[in-house]
């Protein structure tokens, strides 16, 4: 019987920080100039959503999560982890609820309150994954390709992703598309750390307090039920 006590989480991760960082550069080089297009989609996304366009702000965020499932975990991270395909299954899968969620959804609603504590710690994460979270690497002292962008890379996607999801979305519904995000960030930050890379940090930070909202917005929505 295996007796998975004797194993860290070191043992689950195959590939050294070197070989993780070129994987980013191998994104970055391969599909530059699309994080133009895709940092003004995700750009326009925040601000549908502070305008209580939610059906458009979920759907702007779909191909970004099918095209990270697709280009980053099933075609290059896949060769790095077994798991790679599972990941990229897991992100397609959210593409495919935020599809649902924007086609089932009314048409506007009222406007976001960035009194909301909920809201405004969405709109913080949001910017964290749009803007803070390529400037980490350069500022690390490392190369602009390994910037990590939002609909290249999965991790800043997750993470804009999650705030849209506070911004917009309450009741079960803020959980269905909200868990994923959640999860992967998690995972990331774990893998990073084992890594020694930079980020892990924030990543952690993101998760924490992007639960801390989840739970504060349902609470909210229960009180008013």
């Amino acid at each position: 019987m295996t007796d998975w006590g004797s194993y860290a989480l070191q043992d689950f991760i195959p590939f050294t920080a070197d070989v993780y960082v070129r994987l980013l550069e191998r994104m970055s080089e391969t599909f530059w100039p699309l994080h133009l297009l895709t940092l003004t989609l995700g750009t326009v996304s925040i601000a549908l959503a502070l305008t209580g366009r939610a059906r458009l702000a979920c759907l702007t965020h779909v191909p970004h999560w099918a095209f990270v499932g697709v280009a980053f975990f099933i075609q290059r991270y896949a060769e790095l982890n077994w798991a790679g395909g599972y990941l990229g299954y897991a992100f397609i899968v959210q593409a495919l609820l935020l599809s649902v969620i924007a086609v089932t959804r009314p048409g506007p609603t009222a406007t976001p309150s960035l009194t909301n504590p909920p809201v405004l710690i969405g709109v913080v994460i949001a910017v964290a994954g749009l803007v803070g979270m390529p400037l980490i690497a350069p500022l690390a002292g490392d190369g602009w390709y390994q910037a990590e962008v939002f609909g290249i890379h999965a991790d800043p996607t997750a993470v804009t992703t999650l705030g849209l999801v506070l911004i917009l979305l309450r009741g079960w519904v803020l959980w269905v598309a909200g868990i994923i995000p959640v999860v992967w960030t998690l995972i990331s930050a774990l893998t990073l750390q084992v890594l020694d890379a930079s980020g892990f940090q924030l990543l952690l930070a993101v998760a924490g307090i992007g639960l801390t909202g989840l739970v504060w917005k349902s609470c909210e929505t229960d009180l008013r039920a």
